[in-house]
C-alpha cells in the first residue's frame, strides 16, 4: 500500500462539481482517501484564461503502482471531459487536472511521468493545500518539507481558501 499525494484543479464548467466527481472517481478507481485540503483558488498557472482554478490536494492510501494510478488520473481526468486541445502550450483550461504529486518517497523518471512532480516547490496553489494537509512531508528529492518549500517559494500568485 502506496500513500499517493494528488493535486487536483479545475477551472472549466462547474469547478466544485469537477472537484467533487473526481473525488468520488479517486474514491471507487484508486484507493482511500486519507485526508483532503480545503478547496482553494489561485489565477492560472503559465497561461492566461478568465477564470481562475479550484485547486485542492488529497493524500491515498493505493495498491496501485505508479504506471497503474497515472493511467487511472488520466481516465478520471478524461471522464470530466478534458481534452488535450492546444499542441503548441503546455498549460491551458480544463475541467480537470490531476496531478501525482508524490507516491511514498519514491523517485521515478519515466516517458511517462516523474515522481515527485517536477515542479511543486514552484507552485503555491500546490503547496498551501499540501502544507494545510502535510506540512511535515519531506520531499524526497530537494530534502525541505512542506512548510518550508511553501516559504521559500517565489510564485506570488494569490492563492485562497474557500470558505463554503
Amino acid at each position: 500500500m502506496a500513500l499517493v499525494f494528488l493535486g487536483l484543479g479545475s477551472n472549466e464548467g462547474n469547478r466544485l462539481v469537477f472537484l467533487l466527481a473526481a473525488i468520488e472517481n479517486i474514491r471507487r478507481d484508486i484507493g482511500v482517501i486519507q485526508t483532503q485540503s480545503s478547496i482553494y483558488q489561485a489565477a492560472p498557472w503559465g497561461f492566461s484564461s478568465g477564470t481562475d482554478f479550484y485547486n485542492m490536494v488529497l493524500s491515498v492510501s493505493s495498491t496501485l503502482s505508479p504506471e497503474e494510478l497515472i493511467d487511472a488520473c488520466l481516465n478520471i481526468e478524461k471522464k470530466a471531459g478534458r481534452v488535450k486541445k492546444n499542441q503548441q502550450s503546455k498549460y491551458e483550461s480544463r475541467p480537470m487536472d490531476i496531478d501525482i504529486l508524490f507516491y511514498d518517497a519514491v523517485e521515478l523518471t519515466s516517458t511517462k511521468l516523474t515522481i515527485p512532480h517536477p515542479r511543486i516547490a514552484e507552485r503555491r496553489f500546490v503547496l498551501e493545500p499540501l502544507k494545510e494537509i502535510a506540512p511535515d512531508w519531506e520531499h524526497p528529492v530537494l530534502k525541505k518539507t512542506i512548510k518550508e518549500l511553501a516559504e521559500i517559494c517565489s510564485d506570488t500568485l494569490a492563492v485562497n481558501k474557500l470558505t463554503t
